[in-house]
């Protein structure tokens, strides 16, 4: 399998095979990460991350793993760079690889990170856009396979805004390696039209389903995973909370959200979550609107069944995978 010089921007991009490639190489690497054994297989390449969105998982996992494959690593947070500014989005891709060996990209229009891609002649890695997550992604069906040993056949539920890129992105993946996909949401905050269709293309050919509705219980009936994220992205303005508060409170994942799935049915999330009023917009809510917890429950994010600090640490391993795939030589 040779992804050398591709870039990382949606998993529409990428095969089931290609995608199967990224997380067996995964597993290779956090093995060895496991057992200290070193692996700098690209010493002596450079990568810039552009970060237009603050993060904790994407700026760390991708940091660690550059250093773990003995790169040097540049940090430009949304107030160090003129991209958009004073200084095109193509100028800077361009001038950007002519200087590193990858570029990733953490921001708002999927547009921005193709026109980059378009004009870095390096490798361009998406971090996360409006539309679409796709590094998330490799970790979360990484953390699906490992608990369940496969991922044909597997159904997993998203409930909260299906729209997002989270949501958006999950569907995609799921049709990509023939899992049962469920947007369990308001029918104002179901996937575009296209996203739609195209995913439906993409799970004809892999016998993966794409399903729909706003009951939370015939959704969650046998479910294996149930994911949710926060009500409200990153970007959008604080007035959406109450707005989405009314249209969301009732997808919340509760015990018994959890009891209706498999026996065996896993939590994720892709984090930071309100679980609790340990943060400030936690507090926020709770003195505005009475909510001690948003999205999931305490109960629910710290019971055996959440396994979203697996799924955050997968964020390094498959981080890693991805840059080392793209960014090694043909013949190594």
């Amino acid at each position: 399998m040779n992804l050398t010089g591709r870039n990382f921007l949606t998993l529409i991009d990428y095969t089931p095979l290609e995608i199967e490639y990224l997380l067996n190489l995964s597993k290779d690497l956090k093995l060895k990460k496991k057992n200290n054994i070193p692996h700098e297989y690209l010493k002596g390449k450079n990568i810039v991350l552009l970060f237009e969105k603050t993060s904790t998982r994407t700026r760390c996992a991708f940091e660690v793993a550059g250093s773990d494959l003995g790169m040097g690593v540049t940090y430009l947070d949304p107030g160090s760079s003129q991209m958009g500014k004073k200084e095109s989005i193509e100028d800077t891709a361009k001038v950007l690889g002519r200087m590193y060996d990858g570029i990733e990209y953490r921001g708002f229009d999927q547009s921005i990170v193709e026109d980059l891609a378009k004009n870095a002649g390096v490798p361009v890695w998406n971090g996360l856009t409006t539309e679409f997550h796709p590094t998330q992604m490799l970790a979360d069906i990484l953390t699906v396979q490992e608990n369940f040993g496969t991922l044909k056949g597997i159904k997993l539920v998203f409930m909260g805004d299906a729209r997002n890129n989270v949501a958006n992105s999950l569907m995609i993946v799921c049709a990509k390696m023939g899992m049962n996909f469920v947007a369990c949401a308001p029918k104002s905050l179901w996937p575009t039209l296209d996203l739609y269709i195209k995913a439906k293309e993409i799970a004809a050919s892999t016998g993966a389903s794409i399903n729909f509705t706003e009951d939370v219980y015939e959704a969650t009936r046998n479910a294996d995973v149930i994911y949710t994220d926060v009500w409200v992205s990153m970007g959008e303005p604080a007035e959406v909370w109450e707005e989405r508060i009314k249209l969301l409170n009732k997808y919340q994942v509760n015990i018994s959200v959890m009891n209706n799935a498999n026996p065996n049915a896993i939590f994720l999330h892709c984090l930071p979550s309100f679980h609790d009023l340990k943060t400030s917009i936690g507090k926020e809510i709770y003195n505005k609107f009475g909510l001690k917890e948003m999205e999931v429950t305490d109960e629910v994010f710290n019971s055996s069944k959440s396994k979203v600090f697996d799924q955050a640490e997968n964020r390094l391993h498959t981080i890693k995978a991805v840059m080392y795939a793209t960014m090694k030589e043909n013949n190594e």
